[in-house]
């Protein structure tokens, strides 16, 4: 078993890393789920979470909005919908991250689609959840979910 695996995160607007790591744990949408060399064979989809890769230089940490996740044996690609550096997160990311997941829940619940509502839901708690998490409250003036 190898000690380290290729780790590649894309977002569209940059690649944000390309690097050798030892973990990588992954906010699945299925669950957590930690990524490591000679792991099976799995792609998965994420949820809005924080993404967090060990490696020899340390721990890095990105915030992502969804995406997808590949991994192989000795390699994983992530490409997020959106991603920024935990270290890079600011007031202003975090704002209009939970502002275009309360616009898609306003949107579903004019459409007739059930599970397109609590999707939308959950993915507005997440958001709300991950500004808890890294210490970027929601506004009071962004109502809670």
């Amino acid at each position: 078993m190898a000690n380290t695996m290729q780790f590649d995160l894309v977002s569209p607007e940059r690649r944000l890393a390309s690097l050798q790591v030892s973990s990588v744990q992954i906010p699945g949408a299925d669950g957590d789920m930690t990524a490591m060399p000679d792991h099976s064979p799995t792609i998965t989809t994420l949820r809005p979470g924080v993404l967090t890769v060990e490696g020899p230089d340390g721990t890095q940490e990105y915030v992502v909005s969804g995406g997808f996740a590949q991994i192989s044996a000795d390699s994983l690609s992530v490409l997020a919908e959106r991603a920024v550096p935990r270290g890079e997160m600011t007031r202003e990311h975090m704002d209009e991250m939970v502002a275009e997941a309360r616009q898609a829940h306003e949107k579903a619940k004019t459409e007739d689609h059930p599970n397109a509502v609590d999707e939308a839901a959950k993915l507005l708690a997440d958001m709300v959840a991950i500004g808890d998490h890294i210490g970027l409250p929601v506004d009071s003036r962004v109502p809670a979910p």
